[in-house]
């Protein structure tokens, strides 16, 4: 098991890179079919599911489109509970079949604010695929349909999640040391 060093914390491989691979095939099978026939929009979560979301659609078969949207709720390791909307989505959403893709469900927090915002829009349906969900943090009730990996509440770099900034290069996902 690989140790890493990112500013003051020791990280170890939990997740290798095969797996995650692996893992999003079987989710990306199961968009293609559900959502065959559809145009949907994949409205990407930034800064943290530009990784995933970039994999998910490379394996994706069906006519899609990719937007993105940016979000802040992070500080150090510990979501701060607010949601800052730092830029926003500029399709027309009327009648679309849209996919969020984020990189990681935590409170449900983030999930329930960017459902409220998008059905303002009139979108046909709102779908959530996330990399990595963790149910047992979850403080609001969610459909989360499209789901990689469910994982214990640990903290986690690598794979485009960071800590303040570092390790979205890592290609394995790295679990803090205890």
């Amino acid at each position: 098991m690989a140790r890493i060093k990112l500013k003051d914390k020791i990280f170890e491989t939990s997740i290798p890179e095969a797996e995650i691979l692996k893992r999003i095939k079987v989710v990306a099978d199961k968009i293609n079919k559900d959502m065959e026939g559809k145009n949907p929009l994949l409205l990407a979560v930034l800064n943290g599911s530009f990784v995933f979301a970039a994999d998910l659609m490379r394996m994706l078969t069906i006519p899609c489109e990719i937007s993105f949207v940016k979000l802040a709720s992070y500080q150090g390791t510990t979501s701060t509970g607010v949601i800052k909307e730092v830029f926003g989505i500029n399709e027309d959403l009327n009648g679309r079949t849209v996919i969020i893709v984020e990189d990681i469900v935590e409170s449900g927090l983030t999930m329930k604010r960017m459902i409220e915002t998008l059905g303002t829009r009139n979108p046909e349906s709102i779908h959530i695929c996330t990399l990595l969900l963790k149910p047992d943090r979850l403080t609001v009730p969610l459909n989360v349909e499209y789901a990689v990996m469910e994982i214990p509440n640990d903290f986690i770099v690598g794979y485009g999640l960071d800590y303040d900034q570092q390790g979205r290069n890592l290609r394995d996902i790295y679990t803090l040391s205890s």
